[in-house]
C-alpha cells in the first residue's frame, strides 16, 4: 500500500467502512471490512492517524488499534454529523418537525 498517513474508520455492527488518505489528503483506498478483518488490517499498516466517531464501541476499537502503534482520535458525534451527505433530500428550511 502507498504511504497512508490518515485513516477514517466508520464503525458499525458487522461491516466497517475504511477510508485512507496520504499526506496531501488524496484518497488512496475506500473499502469495507467485516468485524473480524479490522484488527488484521491495522496490524499490517505502518503507524498512522486513525479517526473515528465516538460511540459505545469506539473506545474498545481505539485501544485495540492503538496497540499496533497507531494514533487514534475519537471525534464527537456533533462534529461528524456535517460530513454525512445522505439522508434528507429537501432543504433544511422545508423540513417539518414531527409533533407528538
Amino acid at each position: 500500500m502507498k504511504d497512508v498517513s490518515t485513516i477514517g474508520l466508520d464503525l458499525a455492527k458487522h461491516v466497517f467502512q475504511i477510508h485512507g488518505a496520504d499526506g496531501d489528503g488524496s484518497p488512496i483506498f475506500n473499502r469495507k471490512l467485516r468485524r473480524g478483518e479490522v484488527l488484521r488490517f491495522f496490524e499490517k499498516l505502518p503507524p498512522c492517524l486513525v479517526g473515528m466517531e465516538a460511540c459505545g464501541s469506539a473506545h474498545y476499537w481505539a485501544r485495540e488499534i492503538g496497540k499496533f502503534g497507531h494514533e487514534v482520535r475519537l471525534i464527537p458525534p456533533a462534529y461528524v454529523k456535517p460530513f454525512v451527505k445522505r439522508g434528507k433530500t429537501e432543504p433544511p428550511t422545508q423540513r417539518r418537525s414531527v409533533r407528538r
